[in-house]
């Protein structure tokens, strides 16, 4: 079996792709959007240029993998582009604070909302409720799970499931690029950041001002709750102090792309990975607010339109399937 894997590994393709795979128009779209509205609010961009060159270095990125894949068609070759987007999120996520620096954030509004759904900030609530190591340590590892449950996934459809590949990625990358349009239009900072530039005492009496575009030049957070010297809170600690940025909270994207995941699995009737990844997606979305990166209206959002996402995109990819089916016959 292993012998065989790696045979079709290296084998060279008889119909290779002549163009961009789907999920790489997905980014091409993504691009191509951000760049016109970066036009627009040109004046409102801290670091314009590094908006418009960040993205021509992915278009060259792409460009030679591409022609990597023509001149070697193979699996393998195939693999390298999809593994290549998937390594560009993190830049996504930290060039989201640059674009939606041009609008006001609206943490005001989503935290006096949870107050008025929950007559608390579950936030807030959740991370002073669960104070021991365990507890703690195991909220941390589900925001922590986050990546490498995306990669087990994709190395399963990759592995076992291989006709359908470029659509799970379709479906996977599409679904990033459309929560990272959300984030652009409802900027919000996330709970840590805003709790902290208002002040705890304010939170608790209910206070919740409108900070306009305080976020645009303050990037301090609270620390993290819970406890403090364990495995799980020092990778994500550290995490925020390199790339943390108050941008791209509303809504959360981990718990609609742990339900698209969840989905995926379902999607391949595998319901061992399904029971697999099921805690994970449980612990990622109580983990999401509990290290205060999220509030509690934004995950269930992102469940919301996670779902939608994933029934939408997979509709639209209903042709590659069958695409498939023929290229078998």
């Amino acid at each position: 079996m292993r012998h065989s894997f790696l045979k079709d590994l290296f084998k060279i393709e008889q119909k290779p792709q002549k163009g961009l795979f789907t999920y790489e128009w997905a980014a091409v779209g993504y691009i191509a959007f951000t760049l016109l509205l970066a036009m627009f609010t040109y004046t409102k961009l801290a670091h314009p240029e590094a908006v418009v060159f960040g993205r021509l270095r992915i278009v060259a990125v792409m460009a030679a993998l591409w022609l990597v894949y023509r001149l070697a068609p193979c699996r393998l070759t195939r693999f390298t582009r999809a593994a290549a987007q998937l390594s560009l999120l993190p830049w996504w996520y930290a060039d989201i604070y640059e674009l939606n620096r041009a609008f006001p954030k609206l943490d005001w509004l989503i935290a006096s909302s949870e107050q008025s759904f929950f007559d608390c900030q579950p936030a807030l609530t959740l991370s002073h409720t669960l104070t021991g190591s365990v507890p703690s340590e195991l909220m941390y590892l589900g925001y922590a799970s986050f990546f490498p449950v995306l990669v087990l996934v994709v190395l399963y459809y990759f592995g076992w499931r291989y006709n359908e590949f470029e659509r799970a990625m379709l479906i996977l990358m599409g679904a990033f690029f459309a929560y990272f349009v959300l984030f652009i239009f409802i900027p919000t900072a996330g709970p840590t950041y805003y709790y902290e530039a208002v002040g705890l005492k304010n939170i608790v009496a209910g206070h919740f001002p409108n900070l306009h575009d305080y976020f645009n030049y303050h990037y301090k957070s609270l620390p993290g709750p819970g406890y403090t010297d364990g495995l799980f809170y020092h990778i994500i600690e550290s995490a925020r102090r390199i790339s943390g940025r108050p941008a791209a909270s509303f809504p959360a994207s981990q718990a609609g792309m742990g339900i698209i995941i969840l989905l995926l699995a379902l999607h391949a009737r595998n319901i061992r990975l399904f029971l697999i990844l099921l805690p994970f997606f449980l612990l990622l979305c109580a983990g999401s607010v509990y290290v205060q990166a999220h509030y509690l209206l934004g995950v269930i959002t992102g469940v919301g339109t996670g779902i939608i996402f994933f029934f939408t995109l997979l509709y639209i990819s209903e042709p590659l399937t069958k695409k498939g089916k023929r290229s078998r016959r």
